[in-house]
């Protein structure tokens, strides 16, 4: 498998970020930036929350899909959505990374994970942004997104005007409590998603010129591949991963097809030469 490996930062990502011609795209690895995170940073621990508070069959205890959707089966689905507030309730300290993203004012961030940090990063930054989040036709049949305005507010409308697209695809905590979580959620959003349905148009109208910079990122399971591809297609490029161990096999084969190039650089390493300096709680 051929995908072009860099051992360095291009100055063309830090360049294309701060000019809006790339997009972050945000995984669950960023909060290993956050001192200390007091949310789950990976399905693992995420399943392994979930599965405290609510028995599952052992076989399924670490798939998290798969105890979600016993949960909301056999617990009730408003159950499972207790289970996900008590992970993310608490609110992370954006790293020095979330904070110079959000000040860039950049037309589309896509985050892929439930927590509030880039949400609270924007806030901070008094940066003009709306959020919008999928959402699970469990609760909200025939409605694929919801959107909300900075302050927590549902928007009947998309808001065409507004200077930055903060899309979370999986939903996320504040300020709905919105998740894309079970086996159900996923299969009713990946049913449509080749064609585009559940992906907001907004998004889909201002990837068109973008390119995407992936971080915090993995792409060993199907689920972040598929969303990763479908929220690319028809984007404008180039496209980069910040991956700093080896690929998988099929990690490696997304990143051929997808034209993506990887940085094989610490996630620390890049944040680092972002932002002009090393947060302090990061090892030298």
């Amino acid at each position: 498998m051929s995908f072009d490996t860099l051992e360095h930062l291009p100055e063309a990502v830090a360049e294309g970020l701060a000019g809006g011609t790339l997009a972050p795209y945000l995984g669950p690895a960023m909060l290993g930036l956050v001192e200390n995170p007091p949310v789950p940073a990976e399905p693992l621990a995420l399943a392994a929350l979930l599965t405290a508070r609510n028995s599952v069959p052992g076989k399924i205890r670490n798939r998290l899909t798969q105890a979600a959707q016993f949960i909301e089966n056999f617990k009730h689905r408003k159950t499972l959505v207790a289970g996900m507030d008590a992970a993310f309730t608490a609110q992370p300290l954006p790293s020095a990374l979330h904070r110079w993203l959000a000040g860039l004012r950049s037309p589309l961030i896509v985050a892929g994970w439930y927590d509030d940090t880039m949400r609270t990063a924007l806030v901070d930054a008094a940066a003009s942004f709306a959020e919008v989040q999928g959402l699970s036709q469990s609760e909200h049949f025939g409605t694929w997104c919801g959107w909300y305005g900075a302050d927590g507010t549902a928007l009947a409308d998309e808001p065409v005007d507004v200077r930055t697209v903060f899309y979370k695809p999986w939903g996320g905590h504040a300020p709905a409590s919105n998740y894309l979580v079970s086996d159900s959620d996923y299969v009713e959003v990946l049913t449509e998603i080749d064609i585009q349905t559940p992906i907001p148009a907004l998004v889909q109208q201002r990837r068109a010129s973008l390119g995407f910079v992936f971080l915090g990122c993995r792409f060993n399971d199907q689920l972040p591949r598929s969303f990763a591809r479908q929220i690319m297609k028809r984007s404008a490029g180039p496209h980069y991963a910040v991956l700093p161990d080896e690929p998988t096999r099929m990690e490696a084969r997304f990143l051929e097809e997808q034209g993506i190039t990887r940085i094989a650089l610490p996630l620390a390493d890049v944040a680092a030469q972002l932002t002009g300096r090393r947060p302090a709680f990061i090892e030298p």
